[in-house]
């Protein structure tokens, strides 16, 4: 099989790059290689390399900076996805493309399923629910996998943040009116992989007739302070750390530039009824990826 990542250097692209070879030959490319803003540079990769699968684990993620840089997020969050999924219709390959419990506005009191009403609070939900529209527009052999709070032990999301902060600070205060799905990005790569790897001989076609969105992401759903009460509970070096309290706090008291929904956790459901697994507890994947 011949697959084309995109965002390889991402927390999911990262994980995705290690598990992608055992399925054929791929090709991983991230903005170095490649601006997803220029439509044209991408249509000529798309035509030279000629996949049979696309992988688009590239986003626009910067949420506060994209209240101002508009363009720049609709261009490579709903643009190329776009381009990627007509591209993908003509050719016969298939597209699987992540979104956001962004897209929602957190208002429902429950964990939203995938046929619930959308309505984005700020530019970075608002341009990834155009990408959805705009692969759903193109048809075909597709699967949108919307997930929530992708993190890794490393790079500079917020596990690596809370660590940070417990050894400067002695006191912190964490959201907890804020409440989704803690979603380990290997989780999230090994479900993709093995979702591949089971209809490897007929993913074109099990992609067509199954098309569509899916939450995919951690198992259960915590507040922000409840997720970084587990990080320091379960920091493999926790003698460094200097934190002796850590209280909840409401959105209100961190205003940012862009809303965030209160309550946006995924009900997975519908992809374990269609695929036949789920995403491990948020908790246990926590302490798999702190202890390594």
């Amino acid at each position: 099989m011949n697959i084309l990542l995109f965002g390889k250097n991402g927390q999911l692209g990262s994980e995705l790059k290690k598990l992608l070879p055992r399925l054929g030959t791929v090709t991983s490319l991230d903005y170095e290689e490649l601006d997803l803003c220029d439509a044209r540079a991408l249509q000529q990769v798309l035509h030279d390399l000629k996949p049979q699968l696309i992988i688009n684990a590239s986003a626009y993620t910067a949420v506060d900076r994209a209240e101002t840089e508009h363009e720049t997020a609709m261009q490579i969050n709903a643009v190329a996805p776009g381009l990627m999924a007509e591209w993908a219709r003509t050719a016969g390959a298939g597209l699987i493309h992540y979104s956001t419990d962004y897209v929602f506005d957190g208002r429902k009191g429950s964990p939203y399923i995938e046929s619930d009403p959308v309505n984005p609070l700020n530019m970075y939900g608002k341009s990834k629910l155009a990408g959805e529209k705009n692969v759903e527009h193109a048809g075909n052999a597709y699967l949108i996998f919307r997930t929530s709070w992708v993190y890794s032990a490393g790079g500079n999301g917020f596990v690596s943040k809370v660590l940070e902060w417990s050894r400067k600070n002695r006191m912190l205060k964490i959201v907890n009116d804020q409440i989704s799905n803690p979603t380990w990005a290997r989780d999230l790569a090994e479900a993709t992989f093995s979702m591949v790897a089971a209809h490897r001989d007929d993913l074109q076609d099990v992609m067509k007739e199954r098309r569509g969105i899916y939450h995919l992401a951690g198992g259960g759903y915590a507040s922000r302070y409840e997720w970084a009460r587990e990080i320091l509970a379960n920091d493999p070096h926790r003698t460094e750390q200097l934190v002796q309290t850590i209280e909840p706090a409401s959105s209100e008291e961190f205003p940012l530039p862009a809303l965030r929904p209160l309550f946006s956790a995924l009900d997975c459901s519908k992809f374990k009824e269609t695929f036949g697994f789920s995403l491990p507890d948020w908790r246990d994947s926590l302490k798999k990826a702190m202890a390594e």
